[in-house]
């Protein structure tokens, strides 16, 4: 069965055609060439698998093969794929009469289920050859663990002689459509095939004319495959191929240092200007929040508010710092290196000194007149109608200058108030202007060592790159060297190969 892990690899150096034990002892036909079987055996193996399947006598004598799958594109599809074969295998509806044998097809993505295990039991009881396949195997990197574990249920159930061939009836329409024998090989189809033809052998008699059918196409096939390595050969096109890799290797002999570190630099510069700006944000969003306390602080708040200021502060920066560290995991994942090392913290900025005790001034003094004037003015309207009384004409005297003191007192003493608040709120955005451009020291200082190490991680991952271009570069050259070497001895096996074609093909003719 096909290895989908493998790579597409060049073919191997023909060996000069000689005799074969296996071919030799072949028992399928003993009048075939060794040295053909050999030569067949080298190039195609396939073909060397459906000689040996067509020449076997099967123990039926029914026609066709019993199709067990979804009917679905895939399975259309390797239909299609599966007549191209030759000999024909005619895949029938599980409800024809006698067929020879039975094809139970499966997706490669899912494992075997019940429903399937207990068909696969009841063809086993019809005594009639049964052959496993899953198609699709392309499709899923896992398809050879799904595999395990189907063979593994089979054993479960007793059936641990059957095998499941890997199958891709896509990758067999690709490798025909590009001509392409090795994909071919690879998708399994062609190992189907000849397991299908080695269940549905019949007679005897039937055996030469299918051998010599079957014969005649894998000369032909394995002939296609010998030409088309002499084209290639004498093309130079692997060469040209070793070449190309081999320049396109030296353009990036550099490792991708200096795309990385302008990479490291556009992206600090702009993890900068974004910072700056948020920071800027969180500021302007304190502030404003401050002035709105401020608005609603009494005289003992005022006296408090430094403190809870400095609070605030500490939250702010505790928040810039978290800011800073998600941006330079956010940077360092888009050029595409490792992470910097966290690191420390530093304390939030400290807003300074408390703010002076405001001094008086001389609106203030101003402000006490003003409120004495206001409080006698509001004392002689109040106990205006006092005077109407003689008797209590004197006693307006002391009411009306009790009352002018009291509102003289109220007065100076919102006047203050507002004042107090004024002050504060003066204060206020000074410190705030202070922390601010401390915040966005920080982000450069922070900016600044994140770069360095940035652009170290970039150095360092470019060297290992240009070591590994380099070592490349080598295996190229040496590849190159070894080819150019090979390449007289690979067209003299071929030709010889081709030779040996030749004459069994002009044999099979006669």
């Amino acid at each position: 069965m096909p290895d989908s892990d493998r790579p597409d690899g060049h073919l191997e150096t023909p060996r000069a055609p000689g005799p074969s034990s296996q071919a030799a002892d072949d028992p399928a036909d003993p009048a075939v060439d060794a040295e053909l079987i050999a030569v067949i055996e080298r190039w195609n193996p396939q073909g060397v698998a459906l000689l040996r399947a067509v020449g076997q006598v099967g123990p039926g004598t029914g026609s066709g093969v019993a199709l067990y799958a979804v009917d679905d594109a895939n399975t259309t599809l390797l239909r299609t794929e599966l007549a191209r074969f030759e000999p024909r295998i005619d895949l029938v509806d599980p409800a024809a009469p006698d067929p020879a044998a039975a094809l139970v097809l499966f997706d490669a993505g899912s494992v075997i289920g019940a429903d399937m295990l207990a068909l696969i039991e009841r063809l086993r009881a019809a005594n009639r050859p049964l052959v496993l396949a899953m198609n699709g195997f392309h499709a899923y990197a896992d398809w050879q663990a799904i595999r395990e574990r189907s063979l593994a249920l089979l054993a479960d159930r007793g059936c641990a002689d059957l095998e499941i061939i890997a199958v891709s009836a896509r990758l067999a329409a690709a490798a025909r459509a590009a001509d392409d024998s090795a994909l071919l090989d690879r998708s399994g189809l062609a190992g189907l095939h000849a397991t299908l033809a080695a269940a549905t052998a019949q007679l005897p008699a039937d055996s030469p004319q299918r051998r010599a059918a079957v014969l005649t196409r894998a000369i032909a096939d394995t002939r296609a495959r010998v030409t088309e390595q002499i084209t290639a050969l004498r093309s130079g096109a692997e060469a040209a191929r070793i070449r190309e890799e081999r320049v396109a290797q030296l353009a990036e002999r550099d490792g991708g240092r200096q795309t990385g570190l302008a990479s490291v630099r556009s992206q600090v510069q702009l993890a900068r200007v974004d910072l700056t700006t948020e920071v800027g944000a969180m500021v302007r969003s304190l502030h404003t929040r401050s002035r709105a306390e401020l608005d609603r602080c009494d005289r003992a708040a005022l006296r408090e508010y430094p403190r809870r200021l400095q609070q605030a502060t500490t939250e702010l920066a505790t928040a810039v710092d978290l800011s800073i560290d998600d941006r330079v995991l956010e940077t360092a994942r888009r050029i595409g290196t490792a992470a910097p090392a966290a690191r420390r913290h530093d304390p939030a900025p400290r807003l300074g000194p408390d703010p002076d005790p405001r001094h008086r001034g001389v609106e203030d003094h101003l402000m006490i007149a003003v409120g004495a004037s206001v409080g006698v003015g509001l004392g002689r309207l109040v106990v205006a109608p006092l005077s109407l009384v003689p008797a209590l004409d004197v006693a307006t005297v002391p009411v009306t200058l009790l009352l002018g003191a009291g509102a003289a007192y109220w007065v100076v003493r919102a006047r203050g108030q507002l004042a107090e608040r004024n002050h504060m709120a003066q204060w206020v955005a000074e410190a705030l202007v202070n922390t601010k451009a401390q915040l966005e020291q920080r982000v450069a200082a922070v900016l600044v060592d994140v770069e360095a190490e940035l652009a170290e991680h970039v150095v360092r991952e470019s060297t290992a790159r240009a070591v590994a271009v380099d070592r490349r570069v080598a295996e190229l050259d040496a590849l190159a060297r070894r080819l150019a070497a090979e390449r007289p001895a690979q067209l003299a096996a071929c030709e010889r190969d081709l030779a040996v074609l030749d004459r069994a093909a002009a044999a099979t003719i006669v």
